[in-house]
C-alpha cells in the first residue's frame, strides 16, 4: 500500500477535518424551514391564541380592555346545557355518519377491486361527491330534500308513498337527512384509502386459499381483513375526527335547526363567537373540542402501538 493512500486515509480519519458539527442539522432545518413557518403561523400561532382567549373575558364591540378571568368561562361552560346537548348531538352525528361510511366504502372498494368492465369509469364517478366543495354539496341536497319540488319527495309521490315532508325542517328527521349527506360526502375517501389497501395485498394469498377450500367470507377474514385492518383503524379515527368538527356542510344544510336538533359543537362555538360576540367563551369551546379530539388520538395512537408490539 503506497505511502500517499494512508495519508488520505489518515486525513479522513483525524478529527477536525470533516464538516463542523451541527452542519448537516442546520440544513435539515433550512430545508424545513419553508413548511414549518406556514404550519406555526397558520396552525399552531393561533391555537395557541385560541387557548389565551379562552381565560379571558374577550367580547367583540367593547371599549372596555379584556380583562384575565382565569377558569371562569370553562366554569360556565360546565353548566351549559346547550353545550352538551350540542355536544351529544355531535357524537351521534360522527359515529352516525362514520360507521355507515366506513361500511359502505368497504363494500364499494370491495366491488371496484374486482376485475369489472369500465371498471375505470366506476372508480372516477366514485370519487365525484369528494371532488365537490362541501357548500355545494349542501346547496345541492337542499334541492334535494326541498318540501315542494325536491326529487326525494317527488319520487316518494309516485310511488304512492304520502305526499313527502320537509325533511330539513321536521324535529325527528333533520338530523338522520344530515348523516346521509355526511355518509354520501364522505364515503369516496375512505373507498380510495380502503381501495389502495386492496390493491396492495397479494393475490397470491387470496388464490392459496381458494385452492385450500377457503369460501368468500373466509378468504376475507383471513387475507383481506389482516391487510385493511392498520388502513381501516386509521382512516376511521381519521373520519370520527373530521366528522365531529365539521361545519360547513351542516351550516349550509340546516344552519343548526330546527330547535338546535343539529347545532353540533363547532356550530355552537360559531354562533357564540359571532352572532353573540361571546370571544372568550367561544374561545374555551374550541379548547374542550380540542382536548376531546386529543383523548381520541391518544387511544388510536395507544391502540397502535400496542397492536405494533403485538404483531
Amino acid at each position: 500500500m503506497s505511502s500517499a493512500t494512508e495519508k488520505r486515509r489518515t486525513a479522513r480519519r483525524a478529527p477536525g477535518t470533516g464538516p463542523p458539527r451541527g452542519t448537516a442539522g442546520h440544513g435539515a432545518w433550512f430545508l424545513v424551514l419553508p413548511a414549518l413557518i406556514p404550519v406555526l403561523a397558520l396552525s399552531v400561532g393561533p391555537l395557541l391564541y385560541g387557548i389565551l382567549l379562552a381565560f379571558t373575558d374577550a367580547q367583540s364591540g367593547r371599549t372596555a380592555p379584556t380583562r384575565w378571568i382565569g377558569v371562569l368561562n370553562f366554569s360556565d361552560l360546565l353548566h351549559d346545557t346547550l353545550f352538551w346537548e350540542s355536544f351529544r348531538i355531535g357524537l351521534v352525528w360522527a359515529v352516525g355518519v362514520t360507521v355507515p361510511q366506513f361500511l359502505l366504502a368497504l363494500g364499494l372498494a370491495l366491488l371496484l377491486n374486482e376485475d369489472l368492465r369500465l371498471r375505470w369509469l366506476a372508480r372516477a364517478l366514485a370519487i365525484i361527491p369528494w371532488a365537490m366543495p362541501e357548500v355545494v354539496v349542501g346547496v345541492m341536497w337542499r334541492l334535494v330534500y326541498n318540501p315542494d319540488a325536491g326529487i326525494l319527495n317527488e319520487t316518494l309521490r309516485d310511488l304512492g308513498l304520502g305526499d313527502g315532508r320537509d325533511w330539513l325542517s321536521g324535529l325527528t328527521t333533520a338530523l338522520p337527512a344530515v348523516i346521509v349527506v355526511g355518509v354520501w360526502a364522505g364515503m369516496p375517501q375512505t373507498t380510495v384509502a380502503l381501495l389502495a389497501g386492496l390493491q396492495n395485498t397479494p393475490r397470491e394469498l387470496h388464490e392459496a386459499a381458494a385452492v385450500d377450500g377457503a369460501g368468500a367470507w373466509r378468504r376475507f377474514r383471513t387475507v383481506t381483513w389482516p391487510a385493511l385492518r392498520p388502513i381501516a383503524l386509521a382512516i376511521t379515527a381519521l373520519n370520527f375526527i373530521w366528522n365531529f368538527n365539521s361545519f360547513a356542510l351542516v351550516y349550509v344544510l340546516t344552519n343548526g335547526g330546527p330547535g338546535g336538533r343539529t347545532r353540533l359543537p363547532m356550530l355552537f362555538a360559531y354562533e357564540e363567537a359571532f352572532r353573540y360576540g361571546q370571544f372568550g367563551y367561544a374561545a374555551a369551546m374550541g379548547c374542550v373540542m380540542v382536548a376531546v379530539i386529543s383523548v381520541f388520538l391518544a387511544l388510536f395512537l395507544v391502540g397502535r402501538i400496542r397492536g405494533g408490539d403485538d404483531a
